[in-house]
């Protein structure tokens, strides 16, 4: 039997640690290096890039190894955190001077995706939230989140997974905590459809140090989640959490509501098309100047109000800005001058603040006075509540200003960072050091004159402290006797004196002793910062929303939005010449053509016709992201604008399959409209953009008019229907809250001209060749298709049969088409027929040939033959 291969104490510890993070790389600090080992190694050399070596490389089985420079160690856990792992730092935790035996190392921190807070590659005004979940009933269930890096605590509970869905998708949090071995078939469901990572957190007690968090959490349900969360932020941080705010418990129908799909169709924050921000709402409204602005802008868009009251006072803010040009500019000049508050405060209170980050936290702060003086020359009440929460903390600016030098060093142990006069004996260490130093370049001039050697020198290295250095050609004119020899060099002697040794060790001690107390100085200062979080928290809510607002005001001067006109009762909709915002931005004010969308109380549903690429998408997506901007606070792209309040927001508009569940374009269009068929009500808005194309014509149109029935009679909603099917336009003659609109297009010399306005009443053709023109095809096949078509209006006759099955919810709609034009169109597959062929065709559809004997039905077969020949 082979032998058990004999680890050395070094290995026995690093696996010791290793398996109790078999779910993580160990960086195991050796020295300058993080090293890994075994599968770590292996695979993070892959990531990383970086050479794979060996440890015991002579042994009968090496073990790999790989490791990263301490100093550059932040950049590989990035790139390891961007691609989904989690990283454990283990660090020395006792000196190594009075070690016995092996130093005593401990993981320090787990970095995960959802808890990293100091990535470069991570956005500044995007947040990292960490979410965890627990299910304590039948459709209950409960999350809770929190952005370590700025202390924000949320939790919330839903009723069902797709909810659940909804809200991780919202928040595009990477990473959700499970109890162990709890909720297995919906960590795998959360993992398929939003791509997180799925982590476990064993029950534990609540941590004491943490409850004031919880104290107005009352449903016990939902603290379980909190629980969940904050038992696994101390044990994966193992240090302070006293940046996090009290939880914070909402309800998401105290907010418009939008699911995933919604989002996405209205690309909210991305693109469909390239994933990214440019071309977005988001994009649209950007002009925040703070990060935290930024950050604050995309929880706004992703949750605009249903309370009439708080929209008002956005307004107002954003109103008296528009009429204040001169003070809005200051305004946003100073906040400009204002760092990312919120995260300075989580930087602090983790303890990995350095000077310059106290100084950005000073400058933030000087600028409050200045934003209060600024408001004040604009506010008439509309301001008050901003206002009194603009503290700009003098305690904390004072505090910096004494103790933190205006070029402080990043690194705290290379000193640099305490002012003078801040503490008596640092300035004592100082004074030594610097008079230590003019008195060693006085004794080297006092030493030349003494011995008339202009070459002596006097230097220092860290192994033998100040010398004095001779050459040798000039040790003749040395005297003898008078220093003590040192150390003897190829072409120089070094010496020492009593005098110098006794200076040297005061200049050293004082420089080691200066460093040392500097940096217990600067952790003393961040401790009584810590004392400041919750009211610095409070300033950079106050001044994120401040941002907002300004944004708002920015670009609705710049587009000459206007205010909108909100109304929970009254359900009529009046948007006068609106624009979509992001189209017009990229196409310009001046070539964009304004549309108006009026339904009064009575109409519910808007049907739309027109042809493929005349703007009917654009004109429903422009009215659900004017809905969006005007329950945000914003003003909006129109000329005028009256709006009721809308509870949720539907879409169902642009063909895409979900390939990860394997669903069809279809499946997906139905999934949608489901979502809002069941869940919407009359106050919501819904926006159906060609349902039923995904299916046979029938079944499509068939699906399409029940939809239009089912909301006008059941949900009641405003409702936006683009459709290309014709015949469902003859509804407005049974359905009274729906009416006919259509985009208008003219016809000059064959070609088709867009005017991109919408018009009353139905569409008279769909335009699809000429359509196919525009998109390029070839001549040859659009003047097949043009034949084919003429043929068909001719010759195929259309009857919708309808068998009307009434029942107390619906009634179901089975067109049928006639057999006879049907069996023409198969003819026509083969070229056009004449109109012998035709006469033949219909004499074959009226033949009984149940009636008939084998004979008879022959004879008769034989006789057409012979027609057609």
């Amino acid at each position: 039997m082979p032998q058990k291969t004999e680890h050395t104490p070094m290995m026995v510890q690093y696996l010791g640690i290793k398996k109790q993070y078999p779910d993580a790389f160990l960086f195991y600090r050796l020295g300058d290096f993080y090293e890994m080992f075994n599968e770590d190694a292996i695979k993070a050399s892959q990531l990383l890039e970086v050479t794979l070596t060996s440890r015991n490389r002579n042994a009968e089985n090496p073990i790999p190894m790989c490791g990263v420079p301490y100093h550059a160690a932040r950049g590989y856990i990035d790139v390891l955190i961007e691609k989904g792992f989690k990283v454990a730092i283990c660090e020395q935790v006792e000196d190594p001077k009075t070690a016995k035996g092996m130093v005593k190392r401990e993981v320090v921190q787990l970095i995960t995706p959802g808890t990293a807070i100091e990535s470069k590659n991570m956005d500044a005004k995007s947040n990292n939230y960490l979410a965890a979940l627990s299910v304590t009933g039948t459709n209950q269930f409960n999350v809770a989140y929190a952005d370590l890096s700025t202390g924000e605590l949320k939790a919330t509970q839903l009723t069902s997974v797709e909810e659940v869905i909804n809200e991780l998708s919202g928040l595009k949090t990477k990473e959700v905590v499970f109890e162990e071995a709890k909720e297995v078939e919906l960590q795998t469901e959360l993992q398929t459809k939003l791509g997180v990572m799925i982590s476990t957190q064993q029950s534990s007690e609540e941590n004491a140090s943490l409850s004031y968090l919880t104290t107005e959490v009352e449903n016990k349900e939902i603290f379980s989640a909190i629980k969940i969360l904050l038992s696994y932020l101390t044990i994966t941080q193992k240090r302070s959490l006293s940046h996090l705010q009290k939880a914070e418990v909402y309800i998401p129908e105290h907010f418009l509501k939008m699911d995933h799909y919604s989002k996405h169709n209205l690309e909210l924050v991305s693109s469909i098309r390239t994933g990214q921000k440019k071309g977005t709402l988001l994009w649209l409204l950007d002009e925040t100047k703070t990060a935290m602005g930024g950050r604050l802008l995309k929880q706004w868009i992703d949750r605009p109000l249903i309370q009439e009251q708080p929209i008002r006072e956005r307004q107002d803010i954003v109103e008296s800005l528009i009429n204040h040009f001169f003070e809005r500019t200051d305004l946003n000049e100073a906040l400009t001058r204002v760092y990312d508050l919120e995260r300075l405060a989580g930087r602090v209170a983790f303890g990995n603040v350095n000077g310059r980050d106290l100084l950005q936290l000073k400058t933030s702060l000087s600028q409050i006075p200045l934003l209060k003086q600024i408001i004040a020359l604009i506010n008439k009440g509309e301001w008050d509540n901003l206002m009194a929460d603009l503290d700009h903390v003098p305690e904390v600016v004072e505090l910096i200003e004494r103790a933190v030098h205006l070029d402080a060093s990043l690194s705290l142990k290379d000193g640099n960072v305490i002012k003078d006069g801040f503490d008596e004996q640092l300035d004592l260490y100082r004074d030594a050091m610097r008079n230590g130093k003019q008195w060693i370049a006085k004794l080297e001039a006092q030493e030349r004159q003494k011995t008339g050697i202009k070459t002596l020198k006097i230097g220092y290295n860290r192994v033998f402290g100040y010398y004095i250095e001779i050459t040798k050609s000039n040790l003749a004119s040395l005297p003898e006797g008078l220093y003590e020899r040192k150390q003897t060099l190829a072409n120089a002697e070094r010496f020492i004196t009593p005098e110098l040794k006794e200076k040297e060790t005061l200049i050293l001690e004082a420089e080691e002793k200066s460093l040392a107390l500097e940096y217990d100085l600067f952790t003393k200062v961040r401790d009584e910062v810590k004392h400041y979080i919750d009211r610095l928290q409070l300033v950079a809510k106050t001044v994120a929303t401040i941002d907002v607002l300004q944004s708002f005001t920015t670009i609705s001067e710049k587009y000459h939005y206007v205010r909108p006109k909100l109304t929970y009762d009254s359900r009529e909709l009046i948007l006068k010449d609106g624009r979509h915002p992001v189209v017009e931005k990229v196409l310009g004010q001046q070539t964009y053509v304004p549309n108006s969308v009026e339904m009064d109380g009575q109409t519910e549903i808007m049907l739309i016709t027109g042809p493929n690429m005349s703007g009917k998408s654009t004109y429903m997506r422009q009215l659900a992201l004017t809905v969006i901007m005007a329950q945000m606070g914003c003003f909006v792209p129109a000329q005028s604008a009256q709006l009721p309040i809308f509870d949720r927001i539907f879409t169902r508009i642009g063909a895409a399959d979900d390939l990860i569940s394997g669903q069809s374009t279809f499946m997906v269009e139905m999934i949608e409209a489901n979502q809002a068929l069941r869940h919407a009500t009359q106050h919501s808005l819904i926006l159906f953009d060609e349902i039923g194309r995904g299916t046979a014509t029938f079944d499509g149109m068939a699906l399409a008019e029940a939809i239009i029935e089912y909301i006008h009679n059941h949900v009641h909603g405003k409702t936006l229907f683009s459709t290309h099917y014709h015949e469902l336009t003859v509804l407005d003659q049974e359905l009274k809250g729906l009416v006919n609109t259509h985009v208008g297009a003219i016809e000059e010399d064959g070609e088709l001209i867009f005017l991109h306005k919408m018009l009353p009443g139905a569409a008279d053709k769909s335009y699809g060749i000429h359509v196919a023109k525009l998109a390029g095809l070839p001549v040859d096949l659009l003047t097949r298709a043009t034949i084919i078509l003429e043929r068909l209006e001719k010759k195929e006759e259309w009857v919708l049969e309808a068998t009307v099955q009434e029942t107390k919810e619906t009634k179901k709609i089975v067109p049928q088409k006639n057999k006879t034009a049907e069996k023409e169109e198969q003819l026509s597959l083969f070229g056009l027929a004449n109109e012998k062929e035709i006469c033949i065709v219909k004499a074959l559809a009226e033949i009984n040939l149940l009636a008939m004997t084998p004979l008879e039905a022959l004879n008769v077969l034989h006789d057409l033959q012979q027609q057609l020949n």
